[in-house]
């Protein structure tokens, strides 16, 4: 799943979609995973996801988060499954340890809407530009410059921590530590002591990010400094109305 987050440039309908709307319609897809509780408008939000990613040529990219987010998902439905006592019993696995009916369902029901709600924002952000993200918060939302800039570069550090650790993963490899085990505990141990290095670097990072920033003029930065004007057009409001619709329809069901 690493690079999931980068931005893949590409002249699809999601693409030219004005930032606002990509966040907006983002942000409503989740709040109708929330708002409804039946499985299968899950299934169809998770479709919808997948078919616009496919729209946007991400497709493969989705699957494979998809695929993380079931693998990571799997713990987390057997947790809520043994927690949840209600209903009626379906078998019971040890004295006093059972699996219900209202457990299986609300644990899938869990694990779809996590999935289902985090596809969309992941797609948003790969059909959109870190620079078009921050002016479009600044400009439309007044969002002041200084929280945008803290967030948007946290996100920009998020694939280069990836690949630092996967290069410092690499390097162990090569040099006979076995990242491939299938032990959890032992695979846990093998990462701890990777952490001192990346700690290093992103220290190092951000203290040459901060002088940077500060030589080109960070704090003289106002709403009106951006260049570039981000102005509604038809079909943003036509995918906010889906959108809309979307979040209206979980309400009904």
């Amino acid at each position: 799943m690493g690079g999931f987050l980068d931005y893949v440039p590409g002249t699809s309908l999601l693409h030219r979609l004005n930032p606002l709307t990509k966040m907006l319609a983002a942000v409503f897809l989740c709040a109708a995973c929330f708002v409804s509780a039946k499985l299968l408008f899950m299934l169809g939000i998770l479709v919808v996801s997948l078919v616009l990613a496919y729209s946007a040529g991400l497709f493969r990219r989705a699957l494979r988060m998809v695929t993380a987010l079931i693998k990571f998902s799997m713990l987390l439905f057997l947790v809520q499954v043994l927690v949840i006592r209600d209903g009626r019993t379906l078998f019971s696995i040890l004295p006093g340890l059972t699996i219900t009916d209202e457990g299986v369902m609300f644990s899938l029901l869990f694990v779809l809407r996590m999935i289902a709600a985090t596809l969309p924002l992941a797609i948003m952000l790969s059909v959109t530009q870190v620079s078009d993200l921050s002016g479009m918060l600044v400009e439309k939302l007044r969002v002041p410059y200084k929280y945008v800039f803290a967030l948007t570069t946290s996100m920009r550090f998020i694939p280069i921590f990836t690949a630092e650790a996967s290069d410092i993963m690499a390097a162990q490899t090569s040099r006979g530590v076995d990242f491939d085990t299938r032990n959890i505990f032992r695979k846990i141990r093998l990462i701890l002591p990777l952490c001192v290095p990346l700690l290093i670097s992103s220290v190092e990072r951000i203290d040459r990010g901060a002088i940077s920033a500060e030589l080109r003029g960070f704090s003289l930065r106002v709403r009106g400094s951006s260049y570039k004007s981000y102005h509604m057009q038809w079909i943003d409001w036509g995918a906010l109305i889906l959108a809309v619709a979307l979040v209206a329809l979980a309400a009904l069901l």
